[in-house]
């Protein structure tokens, strides 16, 4: 295994908050654990914001410990007011049981399921669903204080609006997720997202009250731009890990359009490229610091969809910022003749109606064919598709190949 993972941790800029930094440092460099980290199932697939967690782990099993991934199929019945101002909307058995077999899917590109250190996925409604509530709260509940629970960041921000006693036993039932693997597999640390802070300690001391002390809490930074916003995000929404939420061209195209300013950040936490490489691609200045950003969206996109993926990914994109290259696998729409560009914009997702429509094409941000739009009335004919396809484009980084029905 390797004997210096924490540093690795710490150069690549994952490491935030520690609850014993000595104590895991050494455990960490020299010997075997295992540990955790946990994903709500809330969606069909993993987003952008699980990306870092997914990374570490892998980090992590390539240093030889075993990474156990916990689902919360138990805890997602609630939902984690961490971060959030209203209550989640409440989900089936059968959507989280769905949403689980997706996750597993794209888990694997990371983690290896074989050899000695083989990651294992565990769901804790298996363990949650069956808890008797007088014995939990008496056994469990009895262990944790109200008012240091309320001063907890995850439930200061729902205080004003109102927090639910549903919501108040997910730091509960958390920390109970880290003793009963503590416990069943011999976990001794659960790491997490510095928005886990609260809910990582909540476990830490859990098992620590019981009586053991080998429970210990690791959190990472959040993947956000230098000027500390969530990075993840498109106008449509959440940067999906599935291909069919978010085509392997859209996702390659986020990563190739970041600010200057995150490449080395990107480049550290979301690859595998050694550090001197990261320092010498996200030195590069003016011009030059585009090439970063090729590498960076090429490695990223290899890790989610794989090789081929990226490569197709890449083609169309050179193909339409350089002229070189295919626009063969450039996001493409169907659609009818004679159709109006308001609804040519709003069917590719460039805007929701044709009032944004409009306000796009009035502000000169809509070309076809690399001709500016300036006609709100205009509709596509014959003569716009003279090899078969138009392309649209939306400002300077969207584009979409349109061919007719």
């Amino acid at each position: 295994m390797s004997n210096n993972i924490f540093e690795v941790l710490t150069q690549r800029g994952y490491t935030e908050q520690l609850t014993h930094p000595d104590e895991i440092r050494d455990i960490l460099n020299n010997k075997s654990i295992s540990f955790y980290i946990g994903f709500d199932p809330t969606a069909d697939s993993l987003h952008v914001g699980h990306f870092i967690s997914l990374m570490v782990a892998s980090h992590m099993q390539k240093a030889g410990h075993r990474p156990i991934i916990l689902i919360g199929g138990g805890t997602a019945t609630i939902g984690d007011p961490s971060g959030k101002t209203d209550m989640r909307r409440m989900m089936s058995r059968e959507e989280i049981d769905h949403n689980v077999e997706c996750f597993k899917k794209q888990i694997s590109r990371f983690l290896s399921f074989e050899g000695e250190n083989a990651a294992i996925i565990v769901n804790n409604a298996d363990w949650l669903l069956d808890l008797k509530f007088i014995n939990f709260a008496r056994e469990i509940g009895s262990l944790f204080s109200i008012n240091k629970m309320l001063a907890a960041e995850c439930y200061k921000q729902r205080m004003e609006r109102g927090l639910t006693f549903f919501e108040l036993s997910y730091m509960l039932m958390q920390s109970y997720d880290f003793l009963y693997l503590h416990d069943k597999y011999g976990c001794k640390l659960q790491m997490g997202g510095n928005d886990q802070w609260s809910n990582i300690l909540g476990g830490v001391d859990l098992i620590r009250r019981i009586g053991h002390s080998d429970s210990y809490g690791l959190t990472f930074k959040l993947l956000t731009t230098k000027e500390g916003k969530k990075m993840g995000k498109t106008e449509k929404g959440a940067l999906w890990l599935d291909a069919n939420k978010t085509s392997p061209y859209e996702f390659y195209q986020y990563w190739r359009n970041i600010d200057d300013a995150d490449v080395k950040n990107v480049l550290s936490l979301l690859t595998f490229l050694p550090m001197e490489k990261v320092e010498e691609l996200s030195s590069l200045k003016d011009e030059k610091i585009n090439e970063a950003k090729k590498v960076a969206a090429y490695e990223i996109t290899k890790l989610i969809h794989g090789e081929e993926e990226a490569k197709k990914t890449e083609e169309a994109s050179n193909a339409l910022f350089e002229g070189q290259g295919s626009i063969e696998n450039m996001p493409s729409a169907e659609i009818d003749n004679n159709i109006s560009i308001l609804d040519a914009i709003i069917t590719v997702g460039f805007a929701p109606s044709k009032g944004q429509a409009r306000q796009l094409i009035n502000q000169g941000g809509i070309t076809l064919n690399n001709e500016k739009v300036s006609d709100t009335n205009y509709i596509l004919s014959d003569s716009d598709f003279t090899e078969g396809y138009a392309i649209l484009k939306k400002g300077k980084k969207s584009y979409y190949k349109l061919i007719k029905k």
